[in-house]
Parts: structure tokens; sequence; C-alpha cells
């Protein structure tokens, strides 16, 4: 990843572009730094955060800007008053501006930071996706935000287990907020999803992993917001009248399986076999006459067919299941987004254990990283999704009403 965005800067975008348009963006959020130092050191910081530094923390970042020491860095991070939830806000109104689609898609996802003893906030063993294991390391919930045009990361949450919301004094030593209380992951997917709905970024589509998708007060959440989703959720997931979902996909007939691309990996287009149907119309927000249909989906891989992953959908009437299949596989762009701000902009390389710390250099670093973003669009560097095989006749109990699969529930 490090690779293909300094390609696509250094060699399809001019310096004078590059530093117009960084100067333009600092220029944006400078206003929510009150004084004239903190501007310079909020600028000296993201700068670093672009430049090629070995390891991305005060330390390098001051000696690469020609900072005699690193306190003013640090200062910026710590003590210094700025609101970075103020240049979150700057950030999501910069990726509408130069990423925004009507298509749009919010991404939500958590990631490990792993870190070393029991102080820095948050920070306890725990399971962690980054490592595939239990480790001694913070966890952070983020909102990516993905269109043709790119993806960016729009929003993040520091989880704070319960071993330290029922610690209050060290909660005070880490400088966590007194109103700060224990919410699940869930809890700060829902919260940010409801504020970035709120912000300029057109928004069309939700996907998550099963660990959000099996939610209900999420998914309802969505539907009430007229939001369409694709959100993968366990082969144990219950179906409103038809039990299961792993038996009533279990139930699909060979016809109903077609063979789809849901974008582009790291070795080309990523294929697997799809079943899809509609769902039989439950309450809907739409009175007579729904605009919306929920769907079930499958993924089967093609080298292993025993491997299935789950879906649950909810889309505009008329969404072909090709659609579905796109939207489901825009969840890998934040595992790319975060790779591309972690190897490109020091997302993982912070060293600082307070709270404000971790929200002030994760904001700075994702302002980092959608700027990269804005310069590899405005290069054209986006690859389009490949084209996906169309269905065949129908058979069995699941049947077939147009173009789409649906399943009526069991009298």
């Amino acid at each position: 990843m490090r690779q293909a965005v300094v390609f696509v800067v250094q060699d399809d975008v001019r310096p004078d572009v590059w530093s117009r348009e960084l100067q333009e963006l600092l220029v944006r959020i400078g206003h929510r730094f009150g004084r004239v130092d903190l501007r310079r050191r909020m600028r000296a910081y993201v700068h670093g955060l672009l430049a090629p530094v070995g390891r991305k923390n005060s330390w390098q970042l001051a000696e690469h800007v020609g900072h005699r020491t690193p306190a003013g860095l640090q200062h910026l991070l710590s003590r210094a008053c700025w609101n970075p939830d103020e240049v979150r806000d700057d950030l999501q109104e910069y990726v509408a501006e130069k990423l925004g689609d009507k298509a749009g898609v919010l991404i939500i996802d958590d990631t490990g930071f792993i870190k070393k003893g029991t102080v820095s906030a948050g920070v306890q063993r725990q399971y962690s996706g980054t490592a595939g294991r239990t480790e001694n390391c913070q966890i952070g919930v983020f909102v990516a935000y993905a269109s043709s045009m790119g993806r960016a990361l729009v929003d993040r949450e520091l989880y704070l287990p319960k071993s330290w919301m029922s610690d209050r004094d060290r909660c005070r030593a880490a400088r966590i907020p007194q109103e700060r209380e224990f919410a699940t992951k869930g809890d700060l997917a829902k919260a940010m999803v409801m504020r970035v709905l709120a912000s300029p970024l057109p928004i069309a589509w939700v996907t998550a992993d099963s660990a959000y998708g099996q939610e209900w007060r999420f998914r309802r959440m969505l539907e009430e917001s007229g939001v369409g989703y694709v959100l993968a959720v366990p082969k144990s997931q219950h179906v409103h009248a038809l039990g299961r979902i792993d038996f009533a996909i279990a139930q699909a007939p060979d016809d109903a399986w077609e063979r789809h691309a849901c974008g582009n990996g790291a070795k080309g287009p990523r294929v697997y076999d799809w079943a899809a149907a509609k769902l039989p119309s439950i309450d809907d927000f739409d009175g007579d006459h729904p605009t919306h249909d929920r769907w079930v989906l499958a993924r089967r891989s093609l080298a292993r067919p025993d491997e299935i992953a789950y879906y649950l959908a909810y889309a505009p009437a008329g969404t072909t299941v090709t659609e579905l299949v796109r939207i489901a596989g825009t969840r890998w762009a934040i595992e790319e987004a975060f790779q591309a701000a972690k190897n490109e902009c020091g997302l993982d390389q912070y060293e600082v254990r307070r709270y404000p710390g971790w929200y002030r250099h994760i904001t700075l670093a994702m302002l980092a990283h959608a700027f990269l973003a804005a310069m590899a669009a405005a290069a054209g560097a986006e690859r389009g999704a490949a084209e996906s095989v169309p269905a065949i006749s129908p058979r069995s109990r699941w049947r077939k009403s147009g173009d789409s699969w649906q399943l009526a529930a069991p009298r």
C-alpha cells in the first residue's frame, strides 16, 4: 500500500498542486487552533505525518520538521487547547467535497493498537483483529467512507473496556472525561453513524462485519433513517419467520447461486458464488407501499465451498443482486484504509498514553490520509468494480419473481 500511494502522489500529481491542496486543507482547519504557535505546530505535525519518516512519533517528527526537541509537538497532543472533534467535522466536510458521491457507502470496523504496560487509556488484554489473537492493546472503532473516487476514515472512537470504566481513579489519571460511560463497540458504532448521517457526506449504504451486523437495534436504526445496508451476520442469525439464516440458505437450489465479483483484491477480482433472496414483507416504514425490501445473502468460496458467509440487507425496491454484492464487497475498503493510514500516515505509531492525546493524533493522521485519498482521486487512481455473471433459472421452494429470488415464509 505504501508504494501504491507514494507512486500516485509523486508521479501523477505535480508538486505545486500537492502544495496548494495541502495548504488549502491546513487553512481549512487552522481556525480550530486559537494561537499562531499551535497552528504552526499542527502544520508541522501533518507535514511530518505525510513525510517519509521511519516511525511517526513526536521525536522523529520533530527531527524531520527541524524542531530541536519534541516538546512542542507533544504539547500539541497533550495540553494544548483545541478540540479534535471540530477537526473531525472539518475532515468530513473535506471528504464530502473530494470523494462524495450519492451512492457513497459507510463502513464500520475496529482495529487494534498493540501497546505495552497498563497506563494507555483503554489498554488491556483483549482480542485484536489486527493481530488475529488476544494481545495487550487498545481498540479503536472507526467509520470509513467509500465511493467510486476513493475511501477515507471519517470518524473514530476509543473503546474503553468495563475494567477501565469501573475504576474512576484510573480513568482520571488517563484524563478520560468524567461524563464518559461504558459503551459497547456497537454503541460506539451507532453513535458515529448517526453523527456521519448528519454530516455533509452523501450516504446511500452502510456495511459492516457480523460483530455489528448481528445487532438488531443497529439495523433498525438504519432502517428508520432510510439508509440501505448490507451487513454480515453469524450463521446462527435468526431471520423472522424463517429461523436460522444458515438453514434458510441451505435450502437454496443450485440454480440460486450466481457467480459475482465483489471488487478487486491484491490478486485481482474477488470472485465468489452468491445466493440472494428477498424476505417476506413484515412491518415497513413506508405504509402500504414499501419502498425498500429486506434480503438474505450468502457468499460461498469457490475453492472451499463449505466456507459460507451470511448477510442481511435492506435495500430500495428495484435494487439488483449485483448491487448488493458490490456493497458487501465494499467492506474491504476499510481494511485498505487502515493499512494505508498506518503505513503512510502513522495512524498506529503514536506514543501518547492519555485519552485526549489518542483522539488528537488519530484525528490528524486521518486528516493526512484523507488528503492522500483526495490526491489519488484527483489523479484518477481508483479502479472500477468487475462485472458479474447473470443469474440462471429457478426451482424449489425458493421462488423467482422477475429477475430476483424470494423466500416465502413456511406455512
